[in-house]
């Protein structure tokens, strides 16, 4: 079995109390990154090819593009 490299795209490695970077609805256009402790996982499915959906511990929703453990 090969290892899935470890980024924002597979839910499995998107974890509670993470520390990631993710770009916001907002920031999409601008692909500006912002940093937080994720509070929540929203996407349902394995993988996304845009990053997993997050809700951040201020209350911010975005995609994980960088998990910065």
């Amino acid at each position: 079995m090969t290892e899935q490299p470890k980024n924002g795209q597979y839910r499995v490695h998107v974890r509670t109390g993470s520390t990631v970077a993710v770009v916001l609805k907002s920031d999409q256009r601008t692909g500006r990154l912002t940093r937080g402790i994720v509070k929540d996982v929203l996407t349902r499915a394995a993988r996304h090819t845009r990053g997993i959906k997050v809700r951040l511990q201020d209350g911010q929703v975005g995609r994980v593009r960088e998990i910065l453990e």
